[in-house]
């Protein structure tokens, strides 16, 4: 599962990415749009910025921006920089392998064997997921 940070990560730049680029939104406005809490919102928003992918920008006609095409930014990226590995088991992680403690053998792991198809599966679709091909195929969010 998913943290709600994540969630509204997500639903962040999805709002981001609906207006297109080079226009902004407030935090304001995001948080109203997407019912956020504005705090929370700002927290995610400053992590997302020092990540490099939303910039702000200050005045009255000032807010964030996605930095980088909503074709380039993909789920998987944003869950990583939020929640951590997307993995269901330490030894399945790609950026934080850790053999499991209690298992004897990875390979011969009945438990390893079916979450790794899981783990592929999830990969698949969160890596190859734009914030463009979630807003051209709302499905997708279902």
């Amino acid at each position: 599962m998913i943290s709600q940070k994540a969630r509204y990560a997500l639903r962040a730049l999805l709002a981001l990415a609906r207006v297109g680029p080079g226009n902004t939104l407030m935090t304001s406005e995001i948080a109203t749009e997407e019912k956020i809490p504005k705090k929370f919102l700002e927290q995610i928003l400053l992590q997302l910025k020092g990540n490099g992918l939303v910039r702000s920008h200050r005045g009255r006609t000032g807010g964030y921006e996605l930095i980088r095409p909503a074709e380039e930014v993909m789920f998987g990226e944003v869950l990583r920089l939020i929640d951590g590995p997307i993995a269901l088991l330490p030894c399945l992680s790609i950026v934080a392998y850790r053999r499991c403690e209690d298992c004897r053998s990875e390979e011969s792991c009945e438990l390893r064997h079916v979450f790794s198809r899981v783990a592929l599966a999830s990969r698949d679709v969160l890596d190859k997921t734009s914030l463009a091909a979630a807003l051209a195929a709302p499905e997708l969010l279902a």
